[in-house]
């Protein structure tokens, strides 16, 4: 056979191979997307100085306590965007104390796969899924907020090969608990020149939730996006704790005293550079009971005043909060009310952070 017969036959067996794909858009030009939702001058520089600031904090050179606080997703634009303004305001309050990062979580990793993705994938939650519309809208939303409230914003990696369409416009990177034992997203965080939170597994397994650290924290070879690429490692990466579950599928917080000195011993064994911890105040360590963060921040930062130990490694939170309390149907069009996780609504969002800013 010739040799354009034989390709013919090759690729007639990879189209059969592969009939569980079907294609729906041409390829996603990255450069295309990017062109159109550039920062400008003035919004790379409020960036580069709010970069510059996380950094120390993550490192020492910097006090102040770090809260992640926003909305469990970001479906609807204009309402986090007015979220945004609002905490803009609250962050000139308490500055001296407090460096606050908007949740602008575009991607939404789902138990069973079934349910809202996030904006990326479904720009419209009442529309059907259009992930390059998806893309250019997230984009835009990152930037409107730097470019209106001076704030940067923090995003979770869900997909690692997509985290290159935002990596120009955020400053605080999540890795979620079902995604940190995955090889790729451990390599890629070891790439990214930002903080990377690393989430304990569901879980709760610490040693999972170390090994990952420790990966972000090295250098690695692997492929990316088509191109072999080498990273020169992650020492702003950081732990996360979120809670866990046991088989039977009950919450086990892991935000208690004896929890958070287990965790700190961990982190003194392993001799990872820049101990910090971050405790997530929702999902299994408040059982979605949203208002139970509140109860949460406070035994805390009681327990920091109590030991030098835990005052010194926790040093975040991150807190789901929006407009309105509580959630809704994804149907719903209540205006600034979750359509994921329940959250704290806006008038106890502010007194929290006050609260915080007042104890650390």
């Amino acid at each position: 056979m010739s040799w354009p017969g034989r390709m013919k036959n090759i690729k007639k067996k990879r189209e059969e191979d592969n009939l569980s794909f079907k294609v729906l858009t041409d390829k996603i030009d990255r450069q295309e997307i990017i062109s159109e939702t550039r920062l400008t001058a003035a919004q790379m520089k409020i960036k580069s100085e709010r970069d510059k600031q996380l950094s120390d904090i993550i490192t020492r050179k910097d006090d102040r306590f770090l809260v992640i606080i926003g909305p469990c997703s970001a479906h609807d634009s204009d309402a986090v965007r007015d979220y945004a303004h609002r905490l803009a305001k609250l962050q000139d309050r308490v500055k001296d104390k407090l460096f606050l990062i908007p949740r602008v979580y575009t991607n939404k990793p789902r138990t069973n796969g079934e349910g809202y993705k996030g904006m990326m994938y479904q720009p419209n939650p009442h529309d059907m899924p259009d992930i390059k519309a998806g893309l250019k809208s997230i984009r835009e939303l990152h930037g409107r907020i730097i470019g209106e409230t001076g704030l940067t914003t923090a995003d979770e990696m869900l997909y690692p090969d997509n985290h290159e369409f935002v990596d120009d416009l955020i400053s605080y990177v999540a890795v979620g608990a079902r995604s940190v034992e995955n090889q790729q997203h451990r390599f890629v965080a070891s790439g990214i020149g930002m903080p990377v939170g690393m989430k304990n597994p569901t879980s709760g397994d610490i040693n999972v939730l170390f090994n990952s650290l420790h990966a972000a924290q090295s250098k690695h070879i692997f492929l990316y996006n088509n191109t072999e690429v080498e990273t020169s490692s992650n020492p702003l990466a950081h732990v996360v704790l979120r809670g866990a579950v046991d088989k039977f599928g009950r919450n086990l917080p892991n935000y208690h005293y004896d929890d958070l000195v287990n965790t700190i011993e961990k982190y003194k064994q392993c001799g990872l550079k820049n101990p910090f911890i971050v405790i997530d105040t929702n999902h299994d360590n408040s059982g979605k009971k949203y208002m139970e963060q509140i109860r949460i921040v406070k035994e805390v930062l009681f327990n920091r005043t109590w030991s030098d130990d835990i005052k010194y490694y926790v040093k975040g939170f991150m807190i789901e909060s929006f407009i309105e309390e509580g959630k809704q149907d994804v149907s719903g069009e209540v205006y600034g009310k979750s359509i994921t996780d329940p959250c704290l609504g806006w008038e106890q969002t502010e007194r929290l952070v006050e609260y915080i800013a007042e104890n650390v």
